[in-house]
């Protein structure tokens, strides 16, 4: 029988105690004196039976508003996407559910395919050569881009634009402090990098530029014009990326990316509380050898059958410590392999079919707002988000559409002063006409 729930009976306790040879509970603690150990009652509710305390915390968590009851256009960089059924049947199986580090490749063949499918499905969607087993997210993904971009060149500045996420930009910061690396932030004009303001902070001093494509404001930044001030001083061009994006746009790497790093959370990873995600890392061939994390490499047995095994293992986390440039050692395997899976089940024509309902559907929400008499302040093309700005507050105006049905978009003003009363709105493929109808109704009255 299986029990959801073990319970430890008197007798169950007392044999423990005789086990590690102590009589009571209390003689645990005897190191403790008494003058400081809690010797009141604790401040809580007493004990319920399981039926009462059930009911309680379902009436509780009736009380979330979900992306079950609520259409949501909440995005900044967690999306309310199509997670194929099959996503969560794969990862529930035991022995991926259950995997740890591969190490020993003749009894992790599985998750050895699955993450090295993972890594040649993120080299076609960036058109990169090379690409690891995965990262914690794309923020540390991110973070990690940069430090390798400095280590490689030797030298210490980072420009990164201001239409980067700004979670990511704060754990570029983090990262950059502990290496006494300079980053500079490049202003923003009308929705997108400035290129004037890049161009005149290039020097033989900048390790990298970082870029984000499509950018927090969902616009979509112009990587032919990047690609060249951002190579002034053989520094490094670096594209933070979301992949799903990448199904429809021209990738990075097409337009001469070293770097391209981001987060796979819309590929079959739910939104959760924010977390955990799964971030991707992908470089062109001369990085090869200086990748963070693992990269899983396809070869071949004595009898000549395919194979996969950890590659490269002549790395920082097991014997070049004095030469390490990240430490990082692990992944995230279960959440790539819940990205291999959706990826696979929607394949190619799947996966342009989704980015490009992003599209369209985005730019349906955009126009009629507009028409709305809603004020969008940045133009240019969008994937999936788009800013308005609002003649009140964000927080009123989301908590006036949650009783309409709604979970509304992200206050810009939470991270930018100067963007107060702007609200960052996210349109999937999820969404149907009469939702955004009804959001652009409700916004329209807000005028």
């Amino acid at each position: 029988m299986k029990h959801r729930y073990l319970p430890m009976t008197d007798q169950d306790k007392q044999e423990m105690l005789d086990t590690i040879g102590v009589s009571a509970v209390d003689e645990l603690f005897e190191d403790i004196p008494e003058s400081v150990r809690f010797q009141g009652e604790y401040n809580i509710k007493k004990a319920k039976s399981e039926t009462e305390l059930m009911k309680e915390l379902s009436a509780i968590a009736a009380k979330n508003k979900d992306l079950r009851s609520h259409a949501s256009f909440l995005g900044a960089g967690v999306y309310d996407h199509y997670m194929p059924i099959i996503v969560d049947h794969v990862i529930s199986r035991s022995e991926f559910y259950t995997a740890y580090t591969p190490y020993q490749p003749e009894i992790s063949q599985g998750e050895l395919q699955a993450i090295f499918e993972f890594q040649t499905m993120i080299c076609e969607l960036t058109g990169m050569d090379v690409a690891n087993s995965s990262m914690y997210d794309g923020g540390t993904s991110l973070a990690e881009a940069a430090m390798l971009a400095a280590g490689q060149t030797k030298k210490k500045k980072v420009l990164v634009s201001k239409s980067v996420h700004p979670e990511s930009r704060d754990v570029l910061r983090t990262y950059a402090t502990g290496q006494y690396i300079e980053v500079v932030e490049i202003p923003v004009k009308d929705g997108v990098t400035d290129l004037d303001a890049l161009a005149s902070e290039m020097s033989d001093e900048v390790a990298a530029v970082v870029v984000q494509y499509p950018n927090f404001f969902g616009i979509v930044e112009p990587l032919k014009d990047i690609e060249p001030i951002a190579h002034t001083g053989k520094s490094m061009f670096i594209v933070s990326s979301n992949p799903l994006a990448l199904g429809a746009l021209t990738p990075p790497g097409e337009f001469g990316a070293d770097i391209v790093a981001g987060d796979a959370q819309p590929f079959g990873i739910p939104t959760a509380f924010g977390g955990p995600h799964c971030g991707y890392f992908a470089v062109t061939t001369k990085l090869l050898r200086k990748v963070p994390g693992r990269l899983v490499g396809q070869t071949k047995d004595e009898d000549g059958k395919r194979g996969f095994v950890l590659t490269l293992q002549a790395r920082e986390q097991h014997i070049r410590r004095d030469k390490a440039t990240s430490n990082i050692c692990s992944n995230q395997a279960l959440n790539a392999l819940a990205a291999s899976v959706a990826m696979t089940a929607l394949g190619k024509k799947g996966v342009r079919e989704m980015a490009t309902q992003n599209i369209q559907k985005a730019n349906y929400a955009k126009k009629m707002v507009t028409a709305a008499g809603v004020e969008v302040p940045f133009e240019g093309p969008i994937f999936n988000e788009f800013v308005v700005k609002l003649p009140k507050s964000v927080k009123e105006v989301n908590e006036n559409l949650l009783k309409k049905g709604i979970i509304g978009g992200f206050d810009l003003g939470r991270v930018d002063s100067e963007l107060e009363n702007h609200m960052l709105i996210a349109v999937t493929e999820l969404r149907t006409k009469e939702e955004i109808d009804t959001l652009v109704r409700e916004l329209g009255e807000v005028q």
